[in-house]
């Protein structure tokens, strides 16, 4: 059983839903922090869904700020990490471990 700690994801979020990681077939994912980057001069919002469950919902971050969400979340194969944003310049790195 391999186990290989990573960034799972990292990019600018959307202004409309998309998915920002899927879980690999034989895998089993632990979301250990996700980092939320607000690059504006003005406040914004994010949503943040984890398997289908809502973890955050228009959740507002301050203008030049960075919200880091620590948590433990394991994701089986095919699950999902979806978000949007406000704006485009509302940024996300999401880390972890995938177990195959």
């Amino acid at each position: 059983m391999a186990t290989t700690t990573k960034a799972l994801a990292r990019g600018a979020f959307g202004t409309g839903s998309a998915t920002l990681y899927t879980v690999p077939a034989s895998t089993t994912t632990v979301v250990s922090n996700i980092a939320i980057t607000n690059t504006s001069a003005s406040s914004r919002t994010f949503t943040l869904g984890l398997a289908g469950t809502s973890l955050h919902t228009t959740t507002s971050i301050a203008a030049n700020t960075t919200v880091y969400i620590d948590l433990k979340q394991v994701l089986t194969a095919t699950q999902t990490i979806t978000g949007l944003a406000s704006a485009a310049d509302v940024n996300y790195h999401i880390s972890g471990v995938e177990i195959s």
